[in-house]
């Protein structure tokens, strides 16, 4: 009789068994095979990717040949459960690459799975966002307990063919070395001698290394704050008397303005353009480069109105735990009312104080009595209309500056209103009329990509239109507009490899206000060109202060945008 591979006589197998283990080890191979060479851009995902020769594989298999029974049967299963725990990172960043467009940060992104399961309980309600959360906890655990198995049977099959095994990977290490040397590929990119989990390992071992010592990076970034001890007289001097909105449009990046599938959102622009410089309007406008992409608006908002960059929820975290002067801080030491309206705030919001506001308005505060319509509850113009009723409807009222996260043109992009009547907005019942919303949702889950870059482009161009609309309808000599994205929207609309740059535009009747920004260089208009300029977001507290305080502008240029 046969031995098996601790050298112990084998029972002889029935026909049943001896073809289950003849299957077992190919489709053990094939598991094994998939998940070392899984492709980690999406863009690269075909049958032709996976045909690759891992340097893992080839190192794990000598290894185990090397090894006693024993030993050997625990390696192999702890090499599996490894593989395994590789994979599930592996198919994270994939995710987070569709949602975020960059990879899964190991440090700080595990907050991020509460939104993701928020936004699917807000698309596919809380019963499918359940079953999700479970299907991807039993898809991790599955992977690992799968893996394990696998390997185990591999290491088996490699015991009992000794001889033939050992030539096999002699054979096909010489085959890698000859790959690797001579650059063979079969998919564009891609090389046949591949080291791709060796590499993921890598790159998340460095991450995770400086997310460890950014702390204190950091710390020395906000500690070098040129504007911290400056007098409230110093500061917005040129601002004195105006109410200063600052409007965040969700997911309104630079492909809106400039991709042709896009061009209606242009067309918005322009239009808007004219109708307010008919009214005495002016505006300039250029772009800002966001830290993030497809989503994390706060990261955007704190990025802005600290001065720091904050690319990662750890920075994020630590600015919110000092006293950085933030943009509404300035406004507030200088004597303005600060409020922050926020649609999107559906439970409390303690930011409110580190960001200086006198007054913060959360989504339940704000009166709504109409249907939800898109991902938050309330449509823009009723956001920007409350903003008007509560803050700058009162003749006299002290000088404003409110922050507002506009909040119709977040994905998922299913349903959004008409731009109405101002009158009539009124408490929001008004958008229970079929004639007051444009779509009422109610779309399958599934939409191709075409639809869902459509319906992006529409969710956009009614908050662009309710812009506008406020600003011919309330823009008197004392508002001061700036109006930007947060970040470009997922690569789902823009493709992979997407600039980070976002709209910006400043709008104000008072043309000394406009005046002051010459210096910028910003181009005429709402729609920033292809040559408008580009600053890094951080940049634009300390330009805004500089500009629009009682020192002089020294005119230096801003710092040069990541590419």
């Amino acid at each position: 009789r046969a031995a098996d591979d601790a050298g112990r006589p084998a029972e002889v197998p029935g026909r049943g068994r001896r073809l289950r283990r003849a299957g077992g080890g190919p489709l053990a191979a094939l598991l094994v095979a998939a998940a070392l060479t899984a492709p980690d851009q999406l863009r690269e995902l075909s049958p032709a990717a996976f045909l690759r020769l891992p340097v893992e594989a080839l190192i794990v298999a000598a290894a185990l040949l090397a090894l006693p029974p024993r030993p050997r049967r625990v390696v192999a299963a702890l090499t599996g459960a490894a593989l395994g725990l590789v994979t599930v990172v592996r198919l994270t960043d994939l995710g987070f690459q569709v949602a975020w467009d960059r990879p899964f940060d190991l440090v700080s992104d595990w907050v991020l799975f509460d939104d993701a399961y928020a936004f699917l309980a807000g698309s596919v309600g809380r019963a499918g966002a359940v079953g999700a959360a479970v299907g991807v906890v039993l898809l991790a655990v599955g992977l690992l307990v799968a893996l394990a198995l696998a390997a185990r049977r591999l290491a088996a099959l490699l015991a009992r063919h000794d001889t033939g095994a050992r030539r096999a990977v002699a054979a096909l290490t010489v085959g890698w070395v000859a790959c690797a040397a001579l650059g063979v590929r079969i998919v564009p990119g891609v090389p046949v001698a591949d080291s791709g989990a060796t590499a993921l390992i890598r790159y998340h071992a460095v991450q995770v290394r400086g997310g460890l010592s950014d702390g204190d990076v950091f710390a020395a970034e906000v500690a070098a704050d040129p504007y911290r001890d400056t007098p409230g007289d110093q500061l917005l001097t040129a601002l004195r008397g105006k109410d200063v909105v600052v409007a965040f449009v969700e997911s309104y990046g630079r492909d809106a303005v400039e991709e042709p599938e896009f061009a209606q959102v242009g067309a918005v622009l322009d239009e808007g353009t004219r109708r307010l410089r008919a009214a005495g309007i002016g505006s300039r406008s250029a772009y800002l480069t966001s830290p993030t992409a497809g989503g994390g608006s706060w990261l955007a908002h704190a990025t802005l109105l600290s001065g720091l960059w904050i690319d990662s929820q750890q920075r994020h975290r630590s600015l919110l735990a000092t006293d950085r002067l933030t943009l509404g801080g300035a406004f507030q030491r200088a004597g303005w009312r600060t409020v922050g309206v926020m649609p999107g705030a559906l439970a409390d919001w303690p930011e409110g104080k580190f960001y200086g506001y006198d007054q913060f308005y959360p989504a339940r505060e704000l009166g709504y009595q109409g249907p939800k319509l898109g991902y938050f509850l309330m449509p823009d113009q009723y956001a920007l209309s409350e903003l008007q009723r509560r803050e700058r409807s009162t003749p006299g009222h002290p000088p404003v500056m409110a922050e507002i996260p506009l909040t119709s043109s977040h994905s998922p992009w299913t349903s959004f209103p008409r731009v109405i009547d101002w009158d009539d907005v009124g408490d929001g019942s008004v958008y229970h009329r079929n004639s007051a919303v444009a779509d009422v949702g109610g779309k399958p889950v599934r939409r191709t990509a075409a639809q869902i870059r459509a319906d992006y482009r529409r969710t956009v161009e009614y908050t662009l239109k309710s812009l506008i609309s406020y600003v011919e309808t309330y823009g008197d000599d004392d508002l001061v507009l700036v109006f930007l994205g947060d970040h470009q929207p997922s690569p789902v609309v823009t493709g992979e490899d997407a600039s980070r740059d976002v709209p910006v535009t400043v709008v104000a009747r008072d043309p000394k206000v406009l005046d002051r920004i010459d210096g910028w260089q910003w181009q005429d208009g709402l729609r920033p060109g292809p040559g408008a300029p580009v600053w890094r977001m951080d940049t634009f507290r300390d330009r805004f202060l500089t500009t629009f305080g009682s020192r002089p502008d020294p005119g230096a240029p801003p710092a040069a945008a990541p590419r």
